[in-house]
């Protein structure tokens, strides 16, 4: 399953938008807490000298209500027209680009800091990168030009999840309902913590152990079988 892409120019236009409202509505707010105004107030009398500095807020919040209008119309659009992202639309150079929906099925092997930038573009990749690897020295070429040195970089083959020789397997575990059953109990927990009335202590016993069976439970349940990267 792979998502889609938000248009850049849009993306940009919410940015900066957001960013010069942000600051138009927050950084007015010095002034007028140097002048006396304190936080929270819905209403103040014009004679008080702070309307201008609050009218340059208020414009501001404005510019980022629209902002965040922007950025709506960017994801409505992009579920119906937006580019289909793929596995590694930003060309990133972390492991994480991504990995498998369960996880990695074996432990990556990562033999400098930019392994999966390697993989890519190292001498099983599909051309140089455009910089340099990082903790990778610079050499001359046969033709002159400076490369990335990557005779001590070895690349991270199925970093996706291939089981590579010696690489210790990792507990993959099962879908569960005891986490469901965990949260219920600490929220009824917290609701008993939180107001201090006679039945509510007892609504916090009830659910500090519903919390501590579902977590005993959890601990018990058998993990799933590791999943076969080449079943993808």
């Amino acid at each position: 399953m792979t998502g889609r892409m938000l248009s850049e120019p849009l993306g940009k236009l919410h940015f900066w938008l957001m960013f010069i409202g942000m600051n138009v509505t927050f950084f007015p707010m010095h002034f007028l807490g140097l002048d006396g105004m304190t936080r929270r107030i819905h209403t103040y009398d014009s004679g008080m000298g702070w309307d201008l500095w609050n009218g340059v807020a208020t414009a501001g919040a404005f510019i980022m209500g629209v902002s965040m209008l922007i950025f709506l119309h960017n994801a409505l659009r992009s579920l119906r027209k937006g580019e289909r992202a793929g596995n590694d639309p930003w060309d990133g150079r972390t492991l994480e680009s991504p990995p498998p929906v369960y996880n990695f099925a074996t432990i990556p092997t990562a033999h400098s800091r930019d392994s999966f930038w390697e993989e890519k573009y190292g001498n099983g990749g599909h051309g140089s990168p455009p910089v340099p690897v990082a903790g990778g020295a610079e050499t001359a070429g046969a033709d002159g030009e400076h490369t990335a040195d990557r005779s001590t970089h070895a690349t991270v083959s199925e970093h996706a999840g291939g089981h590579q020789e010696g690489h210790h397997g990792i507990h993959m575990p099962g879908l569960s309902y005891y986490p469901v059953i965990i949260a219920i109990g600490l929220t009824v927990a917290g609701y008993g913590v939180i107001f201090h009335e006679t039945f509510t202590w007892a609504l916090a016993a009830v659910g500090t152990a519903i919390a501590l069976v579902g977590t005993y439970a959890w601990s018990f349940e058998p993990a799933s079988e590791e999943p076969d990267p080449s079943d993808e």
